[in-house]
């Protein structure tokens, strides 16, 4: 029996399709250990592990991630010993590196294979520090940038393979290290996210909304700066001033994931909306929330153009399904996003810091006649299918690396 053990916080995340996939092999044994489980996977042993302490207050600023990140990496490793003392020994390590989890795994089996999903490094320049407002930084920031990769550095030592999404996450890493991250992106469904015949939709203010409408949407986790959400907020007074019958569809919840909150304490959405307050045509405007999946892919099929806006961060599953449902897509020229649109080809770029230049790229994917929509529709669906296709490309990816350099039987 191979056994495959996955480590991630917040278990499956990335790894969904994959332990799916090698939780239906003949012969693989299939095991996940998490602190914060987002769901289960049917053949799928899942363990928790406890996290003990956090780091304390005392704390240098400049270790406090890294604190936190030991004691978390401490924590797995007093789950996977009691596994061990159990009798239980993988034959492989996938996990996630953004927390610090796979810190200690190899000083408990230094000769099982290890295997990173390597998302993002720190970068003082270039990335997503100092981008948004775009400001130089100061020393101490820099500092601060460069303590935050203790962590990533120790982890990208430690294993046998690290796993990078796309190009632009992969060259963010220090060079030397880059040969050791595969190009492999966890893979898009497209037979879920494709287009279709879209149904009305009831909106949580009671809103219906009703196939060949003018909606624009945007989508993100949480509504945020990192994901554009002021500035698209900005862009969309202009826009609906200027087309009276269109209306925002703005999905997404009130935390913040990567950034931190507005000083007032509230929302960004409640701090946008007070910003705005007696220009935005509110009754144009509606926040639907964080939706289910199916809703999601009904929604994309109801757009007639979809807003997608990043600081040069991770790239989002969400822009990739969209394209895939056949949207017409208007997106940030930030990395990575422009790893994947071409202005013109598959969607249209647009600057991320100019509301009144987003606002211009909506107004034209609006205002496209038949044929052109249609063609830049069909080129983003088709960029999708070709290169990150879950059964063509991205789970083939996965299964064919871990076959090829750690043993992994087939049939797959």
């Amino acid at each position: 029996m191979y056994k495959v053990l996955f480590i991630h916080k917040v278990f499956p995340g990335q790894f969904i399709h994959l332990a799916r996939r090698l939780a239906c092999l003949p012969g693989v044994q299939v095991d996940a250990m998490a602190s914060e489980p987002a769901e289960t996977v049917d053949g799928v042993t899942l363990h928790r592990y406890v996290l003990h302490n956090g780091g304390e207050s005392r704390t240098h600023p400049y270790l406090t991630r890294t604190e936190a990140a030991v004691w978390q990496g401490q924590s797995v490793l007093a789950a996977c010993t009691l596994l061990s003392q159990a009798g239980y020994r993988p034959d492989l390590v996938i996990g996630h590196h953004g927390w610090g989890e796979l810190l200690f795994v190899k000083d408990l089996w230094p000769d099982v294979p290890l295997v990173g999903y390597f998302e993002f490094y720190y970068q003082g320049t270039g990335a997503d520090v100092g981008f948004d407002p775009p400001a130089p930084l100061s020393l101490y920031d820099l500092a601060r940038v460069r303590a935050l990769n203790m962590v990533n550095l120790l982890q990208l030592e430690a294993v046998d393979r690290g796993v990078s999404p796309t190009r632009w996450q992969r060259s963010l890493h220090p060079r030397p290290y880059q040969e050791k991250l595969a190009l492999i992106h966890e893979g898009i469904d497209t037979a879920i996210a494709s287009p279709g015949v879209p149904t009305a939709m009831l909106l949580p203010d009671g809103h219906r909304l009703s196939p060949g409408q003018e909606i624009v949407t945007y989508v993100a986790r949480d509504l945020e700066p990192y994901r554009g959400f002021h500035i698209m907020m900005r862009a969309a007074v202009p826009l609906l001033r200027s087309r009276p019958t269109t209306r925002l569809v703005i999905a997404g919840g009130d935390s913040s994931c990567y950034g931190p909150p507005p000083s007032g304490g509230e929302s960004w959405r409640e701090h946008m909306l007070a910003e705005l307050a007696g220009d935005l045509p509110t009754d144009r405007v509606h926040f639907t929330g964080r939706i289910p999946h199916a809703d999601f892919i009904n929604l994309m099929r109801l757009s007639r153009a979809h807003l997608y806006l990043t600081y040069p961060f991770v790239l989002s599953w969400s822009m990739l399904q969209a394209m895939a449902c056949g949207v017409s897509l208007v997106a940030s020229d930030t990395g990575p996003v422009t790893e994947v649109v071409q202005h013109g080809v598959n969607g249209l770029l647009v600057p991320f810091h100019d509301p009144v230049a987003v606002a211009s790229g909506l107004a034209t994917a609006l205002s496209m006649s038949a044929k052109p929509r249609k063609q830049l529709q069909m080129a983003a669906r088709q960029t999708v299918v070709e290169r990150f296709d879950l059964e063509k490309v991205g789970l083939p990816g996965w299964l064919e690396m871990l076959h090829r350099e750690f043993g992994l039987p087939r049939p797959f």
